[in-house]
């Protein structure tokens, strides 16, 4: 497929006029939209917004790729626009964006389309291209522009391929060493998320370097429409060094031995001579595969962590798989709750059988595995599969032994070192007893050593700390209550999906499971407000925003209602100083007015939707804290943000033309 069947006349919007990076979005969004693109526009702008917080699409050499997998893209296709001011576009390099190329792709888009995405990726880092659509003067001419570049991309792949081939029949009709194995040789992989222009700008970047470079390389893809170039035995064999660049899993177990480069993918585009030039030393030490390796062998291939952000990701990997079990099993018990507060019971006059197995699946069968979970994957993010199993089963010990959420973080971390433990004791068994490592040395003495220190050693202490906390938490009320909704609400609009709210958010959801509903209540309420009160200081304040800044009110207030904190995350960034305290205050405000005025949520998501289902008693005084807290915040922003500077009236003024 030709990547001028996805850019079309009716997806380009040639001159912007925007001068921020929410503008630039909201009018690729509006062409996407105006082209028939788009089933649902305001999701299809939250999925942009939420890969921008990711990390930025402004890759550098003036180029920004915001872009989006969801169901809310009718049919795949690319918006074009361009800036010869420029955009701050948080880039990678700093510097301005003048190209940007918004790719909007459907859930299951068909190889093809990827494909045609994939290509657009490496044709942007030719600087000839980039100039070329810099001076383009109309539709026709951008895509004559792409038409040749596909060509001359095409073109290339075939050659790559008939090199590869024949490079590949070569080796396999070779029967010793040649000189060319004695030649550098760098092999890399790259990987993103999304697995449609990270991936593919990285690839090329660290391709074009090794051609100035005089170094030869291969590069594998792992993008959406799978692993593309694939590395073989061969290749790694004779290769000096290999480069990973990716921000997902890939496996790496196959480069055992080799000198390996772990890197975040957006380090493949921003510095490939720095990545290559490490991949040619093979004066250091040679990676070991992550299934027998120790954790200071890890670190050197790795780039390092401090022990507070190794501590952090281990946590948010357990976290982030434990939350479809909150969000699915909380909002099963919030149905329950509409049916009768005690519909479950089969000794009420409530009960309701449906009832009861909507209970059964949510409380009793998704919450109750959510802290084995927790740790089995806390456990994996340090010792990979080996740590699994003792992770699972150290969590449900957590659970008979009565120590809660904080016994289950105890049993993953716990689970995961020791198991790196026993690989690291066990690395130099005979080697008739490699194939029993992982099906049966690691899991007996990983699962049994665990479980007998969480029994006899860690659980004791963390269940009295476990009921220390949750006794304390009950026995809150006045000051001290409304002290407890105003930390944790504020936390919420901190990083609005960072450490601290995250770290809020565990917390309300542990009180939760133990049937204290309180801190989950601070932390919905909190949540909600950013977003809400962004929308509403819009409105408040109208002349302070731009038109296209004042395009994502409704937006705002479908997020916020929601409990997606995150919808004011592209405001924070752009004005972290004015944004986050004032976000933060009425955050704070609203969690401690719904403590202080009896509001119980029961549920761990879904925002306005479950406030009235599991407290209908309290809906009032909940919404009173909602409406106060996103007043006070949208106030406080509106008074500090600063007029318009002249620019920006008169691209406002343009849009409304």
């Amino acid at each position: 497929m030709r990547i001028t069947e996805l850019l079309t006349k009716d997806t380009i919007a040639m001159d912007l006029s925007s001068s921020d990076k929410n503008g630039v979005i909201d009018e690729l969004v509006h062409q996407l939209d105006k082209a028939g693109k788009l089933s649902d526009v305001p999701s299809f702008k939250e999925a942009i917004h939420n890969r921008e917080s990711q990390s930025t699409t402004g890759i550098g050499e003036g180029i920004a790729i915001p872009h989006a997998k969801v169901s809310a893209v009718k049919s795949p296709a690319i918006a074009f626009g361009k800036s010869k001011a420029g955009v701050d576009y948080q880039s990678l390099d700093m510097q301005p964006a003048h190209l940007f190329f918004m790719i909007a792709a459907p859930e299951g888009g068909a190889q093809t389309h990827l494909d045609a995405l994939a290509k657009l990726s490496g044709i942007l880092m030719d600087e000839n291209v980039r100039e070329k659509l810099i001076n383009a003067s109309s539709p026709e001419e951008v895509l004559q522009i792409i038409d040749a570049a596909d060509d001359e991309a095409t073109k290339e792949e075939e050659e790559e391929a008939e090199a590869q081939q024949n490079e590949a029949d070569a080796a396999a009709a070779s029967t010793g060493a040649s000189a060319e194995d004695n030649e550098p040789y760098v092999l890399a992989v790259t990987a993103c998320p999304t697995g449609i222009a990270h991936t593919y700008m990285a690839r090329d970047a660290l391709k074009k370097q090794a051609e100035k470079m005089g170094v030869k390389i291969k590069v594998e893809t792992n993008g959406s429409s799978g692993i593309k170039n694939h590395l073989t035995e061969h290749d790694i064999e004779k290769a000096s060094g290999i480069i990973v660049a990716a921000d997902v899993h890939v496996e790496t177990d196959r480069f055992d031995g080799k000198n390996v480069v772990e890197v975040p993918v957006a380090d493949g585009i921003k510095r490939p001579e720095e990545l290559i030039n490490t991949a040619l030393d093979t004066s250091r030490r040679p990676f070991v595969a992550r299934g027998d390796r120790s954790g200071s062998n890890k670190e050197e291939n790795e780039e390092k962590l401090s022990p507070g952000k190794a501590f952090y990701k281990h946590l948010m990997n357990g976290v982030s798989n434990m939350l479809p079990l909150v969000i699915a099993g909380g909002i099963l018990m919030a149905i329950v709750f509409i049916i009768g507060p005690n519909s479950f019971d089969p000794k009420s006059a409530e009960h309701n059988a449906f009832a009861e197995q909507l209970w059964n699946i949510g409380k009793n069968s998704a919450f109750a595995l959510i802290i084995p979970v927790l740790a089995g994957f806390i456990a994996r993010s340090i010792a990979d599969k080996p740590g699994f199993a003792a992770g699972l089963v150290g969590g449900m010990l957590a659970i008979s032994g009565d120590s809660g959420f904080i016994g289950g973080i105890i049993a993953g971390f716990l689970a995961g070192y020791l198991t790196q433990g026993i690989k690291y004791m066990t690395r130099k068994l005979p080697q008739s007893l490699e194939g029993l490592k992982p099906t049966l040395i690691y899991p007996l003495l990983s699962v049994a050593i665990t479980g007998l220190l969480m029994i006899y050693v860690f659980n004791p202490p963390a269940s009295w700390l476990n009921h220390l906390l949750l006794n304390g938490l009950n026995g809150l009320s006045g000051s001290n209550i409304m002290l407890l909704g105003l930390v944790i609400g504020a936390m919420m609009a901190i990083d609005m999906g960072g450490p601290f709210n995250k770290a809020a958010y565990v917390f309300a959801t542990a009180a939760l499971t133990e049937g204290n509903a309180a801190p989950i209540t601070a932390a919905m309420v909190g949540g909600m407000i950013p977003p809400l009160a962004i929308a509403t200081a819009m409105l408040i304040f109208r002349k302070k925003f731009t038109k296209e800044q004042r395009g994502s009110i409704v937006p705002n207030y479908v997020m916020g209602a929601s409990f997606i904190t995150e919808g004011a995350i592209p405001f924070a960034a752009a004005d972290p100083i004015r944004v986050i305290p004032s976000m933060m205050i009425g955050s704070g405000v609203g969690g401690a007015i719904a403590l202080a005025l009896g509001s119980r949520i029961n549920a761990p998501h879904g925002g306005i939707f479950v406030i009235a289902t599991t407290d209908f008693s309290h809906i009032l005084q909940t919404l009173l804290a909602l409406v106060v807290g996103t007043l006070v915040s949208a106030l406080i922003y509106g008074f500090l943000k600063p007029k318009l500077t002249e620019n920006e009236i008169e691209a406002s003024k343009a849009m409304d033309e």
